[in-house]
């Protein structure tokens, strides 16, 4: 008898939901829809929203934070000419003490020898280069300078190799020789490597042979190539910022303390190699770090790689160049200089960035990030949630109605339904369609639907509304700050009647100094221009074309303005403006307004701000008209708008 199993289901208490993703996409694309309806480009908006973070989680302005901190840090952390400083300390202790035992010994040889140290060169690669054949008196001054090549070859092998350590430590002619071997191999896989051969096996065999020296353990040849041309990069960093002197005299010291032709051969060719593999890695740009503590050319050269990742990441993260993406940084520097939390923020947010253009709300092209209708339809539905929010705050009742209204009309007739219909189903037809098709073959028993009897309503689609809302776009809409509220207005609007009122036409018309037809996400991305002129005659003109088109519907003309009209078309189509208004403008203008008027439209007037020259006109325009003005509060213009356009939307048109 087999048990049955039973499973019990419940809210995950074991911390964060593991399932949950780092963001909430749809909150992303609303922070960027209000900065964009605030006159932010959609580049610009998506930018801003990955410097802020979303969620709680940190943004890039505070990874930045974390790699300006992490700069100073090491810009403070020490003096490059430290190795200088440290053989310049330990070779004139090593000349004190055996000028020491010199003066203790009473002959001809040991004067002839403080003459010979008395006549040395005060540079110090010189002074040691001089001293390599001298015969010292001093045990200790002997094994001191022994100490100083020593010194030498660590410095210069470990900066490139940072695994060497141990080797050099050991002061062992066997290590050395396992050092040369390795030299000799690497050059071979760089030179194969560069000739296009396929490496995974050499590397391979390398890496068992010779990955003491590696403690990173790169993954690939690639992987290798690019840890040591890193330090690499390092070292001529590190060059390129002492002075001509410094770096000469470090140069020289450096070929002494080699003291091995082959080994200095080997090293040379590695560098070749390396500048043919890597070329943009060794252009050798100089660092600058001021610290008190001397460094050895072996920290100098890390702390200048730890420096330089630093300077490439904030390059990077600064995402200042066309096409620019969260996947140019690089995330293995990031994890090397700052905590984890900082990896997992990247990380977040370049997924963030992924899934805004996987789910269609971003498109990236040649012209850069641009929104996608969806992530339209997402603002517009935002911003009319808020304006309906607003309208009940306000008395006004609730709007928030989930219908879609009567985009199409029933003509009384039934009609087969399609795959993908979305006609109202037609019941009483559907359920006949069964019954007659039982009793043609005469079948008994219940009546079962098929699907060749669902039936729908046949309807035509009529225009119940022409909808023209004339937004200002003159610059003195951003100084105010009236363009966000503007167009999240306009926007709002689209969407109501795009879902809700599918059978109205709407026409959105911008103006300054010339008006134009705009769709909603071309006013979504429109950004503010210095545009001095408020064209209200061109776009009367517009919108009086628009609704013409629509001779069977209610005419609804709503217009949001700050300032009165200042430009009119000349009969050559040409944009004249002047401030203050002329009499020509105004005269251009109410010719349209009688147009309209005889029309059979009435114009409703939103008006931001308390521009007298506009109270005036809109007073005369309302006498002329019988439309009405509106003076919102900012905050309240989507709601008066929306609320006039449901209200204006059920009436009659009037008579001319």
């Amino acid at each position: 008898m087999t048990r049955s199993h039973r499973y019990r289901y419940g809210h995950w208490r074991g911390g964060s939901d593991p399932l949950e993703p780092p963001y909430d996409v749809r909150a992303a694309v609303d922070e960027i829809g209000r900065d964009m309806l605030e006159g932010s480009s959609a580049r610009d908006a998506v930018d801003r929203l990955l410097r802020r973070g979303l969620d709680g989680r940190g943004g890039l302005d505070d990874i930045r934070r974390q790699l300006a901190r992490r700069r100073r840090v090491l810009e403070r952390r020490g003096d490059l000419a430290g190795t200088m400083d440290r053989v310049r300390a330990a070779l004139d202790q090593v000349l004190a003490q055996e000028r020491e035992t010199l003066a203790g010994q009473d002959d001809d040889d040991a004067r002839f020898a403080e003459m010979t140290l008395d006549e040395l060169s005060t540079d110090t690669a010189s002074a040691v280069r001089d001293l390599a054949p001298y015969s010292w008196h001093s045990p200790e001054a002997a094994a001191g300078y022994e100490r100083i090549q020593q010194l030498l070859r660590h410095e210069v092998l470990d900066a490139q190799f940072e695994g060497m350590r141990a080797a050099l430590e050991q002061q062992d002619p066997e290590a050395m020789a396992r050092v040369r071997a390795m030299l000799v191999d690497l050059n071979a896989l760089l030179a194969a490597h560069a000739r296009g051969a396929d490496t995974s096996d050499t590397f391979a065999g390398f890496m068992d042979a010779h990955g003491e020296f590696f403690p990173e353990q790169p993954r690939d040849t690639d992987d290798l190539i690019d840890l040591l041309a890193r330090r690499a990069s390092a070292a001529e960093r590190m060059m390129a910022s002492l002075s001509s002197d410094q770096r000469d005299e470090l140069s020289r010291l450096m070929s002494e303390a080699l003291n091995d032709p082959d080994l200095a051969s080997q090293l040379a060719q590695l560098r070749d190699n390396l500048g043919a593999l890597r070329p943009a890695m060794l252009r050798g740009t100089p660092i600058d770090m001021h610290g008190d503590q001397p460094l050895g050319y072996g920290e100098a050269v890390g702390a200048v790689a730890d420096l330089a990742d630093v300077q490439d990441l904030q390059d990077q993260l600064a995402q200042d160049h066309p096409g620019a993406t969260l996947d140019d940084v690089d995330v293995e520097a990031l994890g090397r200089q700052l905590a984890p939390s900082a990896q997992h923020d990247l990380a977040a947010l370049r997924e963030l960035e992924s899934e805004l253009e996987r789910q269609g709300y971003l498109h990236r092209g040649s012209d850069g990030v641009t929104l996608t209708p969806k992530a339209l339809r997402r603002i517009g539905e935002t911003a009319l949630r808020r304006i309906f929010a607003d309208l009940e705050a306000g008395g006004r009742g609730n709007h928030d109605d989930q219908r879609t209204g009567a985009a199409d009309e029933r003509t009384g007739a039934s009609v087969p339904r399609m795959f993908g219909d979305e006609r109202p189903l037609d019941a009483v037809g559907t359920v006949s369609n069964a019954v007659l098709r039982r009793a043609s073959t005469g079948a008994t028993g219940p009546v079962r639907l098929e699907v060749e009897d669902f039936a729908v309503h046949e309807t035509e689609r009529r225009t119940s509304a022409a909808v023209a809302l004339l937004v200002d776009l003159s610059f003195s809409m951003v100084q105010e700050g009236r363009w966000g509220p503007m167009k999240q207005t306009a926007i709002a609007l689209s969407h109501l009647v795009s879902t809700r009122f599918r059978q109205d036409a709407l026409q959105i018309i911008g103006f300054d100094r010339l008006a134009r037809r705009l769709t909603p996400l071309q006013l979504a991305e429109a950004e503010p221009e210095f545009i001095q002129g408020t064209n209200l005659h061109h776009a009367l003109a517009i919108a009086a074309r628009h609704l013409r088109r629509h001779p069977d519907a209610e005419p609804v003309v709503l217009i949001v303005t700050d300032g009165e009209p200042t430009a009119h078309l000349q009969s050559d189509g040409t944009p004249l403006f002047n401030w203050p208004t002329t009499a020509d403008t105004l005269r251009a203008t109410v010719g349209e307004v009688d147009a309209m008027t005889r029309y059979g439209a009435t114009l409703n007037f939103f008006l931001l701000g308390d521009d007298p020259g506009l109270a005036r006109f809109v007073d005369a325009v309302a006498r002329r008209n019988g439309g009405r003005v509106f003076t919102p509060e900012l905050g309240r213009l989507g709601a008066y708008v929306v609320a006039d356009y449901l209200s204006a939307r059920k009436g009659r048109r009037r008579s001319a």
